[in-house]
């Protein structure tokens, strides 16, 4: 069996990875075209083009591949390069484009999705972020046949996963793609054994949408409980940081804990040995790990050993 691949980052890199480990046919990759990045901002290939590209595998990188969008020439060159390579079906993973029609009707076993949530909770482009910030219990993986929706389509597979109360976005988003990588294979090995496995409806209750990221989110308010900002912290970790402000010098707060407490909110209401504890709309959130501009991440005692700071420090509060 052929099997096309479409996607981007680390996360679809696992999937890659896994499906040419199982020894399946891929003849074609399509991935997001490079991006700058780093300091530097170099041009810089997605971690399955890399991946692709030293394994041999032929790449394609449009911009879009709506034929009647903003690169209908981008688009045309993937739909010739997707019909010679004739996959049996396509698999989809944070690829970060839509798939028109003509792309969900090529392959006759149709386009599979790895869709890092339960669905039909967190569809959208950011279930890990959202699932963590909303202190969702647990998460997981549903292997999806895809239709023209914005991830609706019936389910072939769902695998749960319990999120772990020091889970951050970096390291639940490593189990993901592993569990993941591992329900792929299973949903092909089937379909190259000719078992259909009959695809299940979504419910229609339980909706809810993971709209991507926004740096504008970063900023702490706290005016929200603290436990609401500790979830936060793990959310926006590795991307975009949790960012306050404090007396003027913009920071990042990597690590935080919720604990019972007062104050006015934005106030420094302890300073100890590993935590610098802020009042918040609820509670006090003692920040174990921050960064300053430029620097690295730096423990509580690290980072006061640096700059010392005292009880009555303000953090900014959101205008």
């Amino acid at each position: 069996m052929k099997v096309a691949f479409a996607g981007t980052p680390e996360f679809a890199r696992v999937a890659l990875s896994k499906i040419r480990g199982a020894n399946l046919d891929i003849p074609l990759v399509l991935t997001q075209p490079d991006r700058p990045a780093g300091r530097g901002m170099q041009l810089q290939a997605s971690p399955v083009k890399a991946w692709a590209v030293a394994h041999g595998i032929p790449v394609a990188q449009p911009r879009s591949l709506r034929l009647d969008g903003r690169f209908p020439e981008d688009a045309a060159r993937a739909q010739v390069a997707l019909q010679a390579a004739a996959p049996d079906v396509m698999v989809v993973a944070a690829y970060g484009l839509l798939l028109p029609d003509w792309v969900l009707a090529q392959p006759p076993l149709g386009c599979i999705n790895i869709h890092a949530s339960l669905l039909p909770r967190w569809r959208g482009a950011a279930p890990i972020h959202r699932a963590i910030e909303a202190g969702d219990a647990e998460t997981g993986i549903t292997i999806m046949q895809m239709d023209r929706g914005l991830d609706t389509g019936p389910a072939l597979r769902t695998d749960a996963m319990p999120i772990l109360p020091d889970d951050t976005t970096a390291t639940l988003q490593e189990r993901l793609a592993a569990l993941g990588g591992t329900a792929i294979v299973r949903v092909l090995d089937e379909l190259s054994k000719g078992i259909r496995t009959r695809p299940v409806p979504q419910p229609t209750d339980g909706v809810t949408y993971a709209h991507k990221v926004d740096k504008k989110e970063a900023v702490l308010d706290w005016n929200l409980p603290a436990a609401a900002l500790e979830r936060r912290l793990r959310a926006f970790d590795p991307f975009p940081g949790a960012i306050a402000v404090l007396e003027g010098e913009t920071i990042k707060c990597w690590r935080g804990r919720a604990v019972a407490g007062a104050g006015l909110p934005g106030e420094v209401v302890s300073v100890g040995s590993d935590a610098i504890g802020v009042a918040c709309g609820a509670d006090v959130l003692e920040l174990t790990q921050m960064q300053r501009a430029g620097g690295r991440r730096l423990s509580a005692r690290e980072f006061l050993q640096r700059a010392p700071l005292a009880v009555g420090a303000k953090f900014a509060l959101p205008i």
